[in-house]
């Protein structure tokens, strides 16, 4: 542990002997610490939580619609191994907290104190350097500021804190609500418990899911299970396209559970159980005056609302990057994600097909040793797998290690998604590899880490 407060400000450690610091600990920061473990680079993992995979303990009760094999780490299980552990069923999609309980918090335990939990980060910077100073500026550490005041060295650091505390609002033009303390109470998120913990605030009752991707599809599903046992509950759904074509998905998607989920979200909606309202914009959420909310806004072109007792916020997830201040960092204007990953992530031209293998060159910033990793790589695209973090962690480990080569030999192949759709009238652009480049097949997924299917 390398604590300012701890070394105090008369001894320095060489840059050599500190860790490269890892923000949270989910399955892919967990990947980076053993990576970096194999490569004799010491680790420190930084933990919001007061355990590991905390984001994905929230939504437990759901099931991954990737089997076990394609959300584990090779690293990770070579870690693993001594200790007796055996990968569950490879072919088996496990739920959220299985896949916590069975193998991040089995990994944690492996890499013992390096995990520490209850440090929240709030910011970091450079050691006496603002984002202004240049000159050195390589050659500083790190420094992380916890929520409790203690401050950390690191000579790295990998941001793969994920993006699931961070929301997007359910207003269509990303602005917050105008009174958002007048509903909250009626606002639900995307990953609720329908069948479980949160069952009263639905059964019986109205709801409004908002949002195109599979975390809306999946509380539809429960829905459509809590109607067939209380006749009195109904559901509305409401996205901004013609039609919700991520969501149905294909025949020919390679993981049987995401075609599933796609195929019983359809049959919902076309049995008439739920009601798809498409073309429609969110301006506002309003108290409606009667103990519930009013989703405002347009149907297709036409102002419109609609009521509900609840309201279902599945409209994905942003990057928080207040923290980030002090720290150089060159993100796309769009998507908010990396300037040389996010044409190929971009949620305006792909929603399929290939995208070419990427790493360190594509994730890296005008700032040495720091890298965004894992779903908050991707900023507010929708598109991520873990095995896609799990191959960029490789490669910032090789990185780190010298191994400059290894770290450019990025090779991944993910299941495809069978699905094509793009907000640009007239291209099929994303259905096909980046000109010049070597194409890995793109499996796509909500914007919780590989997405989850009841």
């Amino acid at each position: 542990m390398t604590s300012l407060a701890e070394r105090g400000s008369t001894t320095r450690t060489p840059m050599s002997a500190l860790p490269v610091a890892i923000i949270g600990a989910g399955p892919v920061g967990l990947a980076a610490a053993a990576l970096l473990l194999e490569r004799g680079i010491e680790p420190l993992v930084l933990e919001a939580g007061d355990r590991a995979g905390s984001a994905i303990r929230q939504w437990g009760h759901i099931r991954l619609f990737s089997p076990w094999r394609h959300v584990v780490d090779p690293a990770s299980v070579r870690l693993l191994e001594p200790t007796g552990w055996q990968l569950p069923s490879p072919e088996t999609a496990p739920f959220g907290a299985d896949f916590v309980d069975q193998y991040v918090a089995p990994l944690a335990a492996a890499l013992g104190e390096r995990v520490r939990y209850g440090a929240r980060v709030e910011y970091v910077s450079r050691l006496g350097m603002d984002r202004t100073r240049t000159a050195g500026r390589a050659e500083t550490p790190f420094v992380l500021r916890l929520g409790d005041g203690g401050e950390i060295e690191a000579r790295a650091v990998i941001d793969a804190s994920g993006t699931f505390t961070s929301p997007n609002p359910v207003i269509a033009s990303g602005l917050p609500l105008r009174d958002a303390e007048a509903v909250a109470g009626h606002l639900a998120h995307g990953l609720s418990d329908v069948l479980g913990r949160e069952r009263a605030r639905f059964a019986g009752r109205h709801t409004v899911v908002v949002g195109a991707g599979h975390s809306a599809a999946n509380t539809l599903i429960a829905l459509g299970r809590l109607m067939g046992e209380d006749a009195r509950t109904t559901a509305t759904w409401l996205v901004r396209n013609a039609e919700p074509v991520r969501v149905y998905g294909s025949d020919a998607d390679e993981l049987s559970d995401r075609a599933s989920l796609g195929a019983a979200t359809r049959a919902l909606v076309e049995s008439g159980r739920v009601r798809l309202v498409d073309r429609f914009l969110v301006t506002d959420v309003e108290p409606a005056g009667d103990g519930r909310a009013r989703v405002v806004g347009t149907h297709a072109g036409e102002p419109a609302g609609i009521t509900a007792d609840t309201i279902v916020v599945a409209t994905g997830f942003r990057p928080d990057l207040d923290m980030l201040r002090e720290i150089r960092l060159r993100l796309d204007e769009v998507v908010e994600a990396p300037v040389e990953l996010a044409p190929l992530i971009d949620p305006n031209l792909h929603s399929c097909g290939t995208v070419r293998p990427h790493g360190v060159d594509e994730l890296s910033h005008p700032e040495p040793n720091f890298w965004l990793a894992g779903m908050k790589s991707y900023g507010r695209a929708p598109t991520f797998l873990l095995l896609t973090g799990y191959e960029q962690v490789r490669s910032i480990a090789d990185e780190l290690a010298g191994r400059r080569t290894e770290a450019r030999k990025v090779q991944l192949v993910l299941p495809e998604t069978g699905v094509c759709s793009t907000n640009v009238a007239g291209s099929d652009a994303c259905c096909g590899p980046a000109p010049g480049a070597a194409p890995i097949r793109l499996g796509h997924t909500s914007t919780t880490v590989d997405t989850p299917r009841l």
